[in-house]
C-alpha cells in the first residue's frame, strides 16, 4: 500500500509542475484575454502599469494601479463576461502588444474591446483599455 501512496503522491506533484509550467508560458496578451474572458481582475492588475489609461463608455479617465482595480472590478460585478471574442491581436512592434475584441456581457450587451500594452522595464505592462458599447 505505502508503495502505491509513494506514485500517487510523485504523479501529484508531476501534475502540479506540469500545470505551472503551462501557465507560465503563456504570454501577456494571452493572460489578459483570459483575465478578462473569466473577469478575474486579480490576473489583470500584475499587467497594470503605475497609472493606467480605462476608457468605459468613451468617458476616458487616468486611474492609479488601485484604483483601476477597483473600476475594473465594480464593472465585471455589473457586466459579467459570457464571451471575449478576440477579433484581432497582434504586435506592431517589439515593444507593444494589442487586442481587439467583443465583450459579451451575461446581460446581452455587447462592448467593443481595445486593449494596448506597451514593455516597460523588461515587462509588458497594460497601458490603455477602452471599453464602449456597441450601438
Amino acid at each position: 500500500m505505502k508503495k502505491y501512496i509513494k506514485y500517487i503522491l510523485l504523479f501529484v506533484c508531476l501534475l502540479g509542475v506540469d500545470t505551472t509550467w503551462a501557465q507560465s508560458s503563456r504570454s501577456p496578451i494571452e493572460d489578459m484575454v483570459n483575465a478578462v474572458e473569466n473577469a478575474h481582475v486579480t490576473d489583470m492588475v500584475k499587467y497594470f502599469d503605475s497609472y493606467v489609461n480605462i476608457t468605459i463608455n468613451n468617458l476616458p479617465a487616468i486611474y492609479s494601479r488601485n484604483q483601476a482595480e477597483i473600476v475594473m472590478r465594480d464593472f465585471f460585478e455589473k457586466n459579467p463576461p459570457k464571451t471575449f471574442d478576440v477579433t484581432d491581436n497582434g504586435s506592431p512592434d517589439n515593444n507593444s502588444k494589442f487586442i481587439i475584441a467583443i465583450l459579451t456581457t451575461s446581460t446581452g450587451i455587447k462592448y467593443n474591446t481595445y486593449i494596448l500594452m506597451k514593455m516597460k522595464d523588461g515587462a509588458f505592462m497594460l497601458q490603455q483599455m477602452s471599453i464602449n458599447k456597441q450601438l
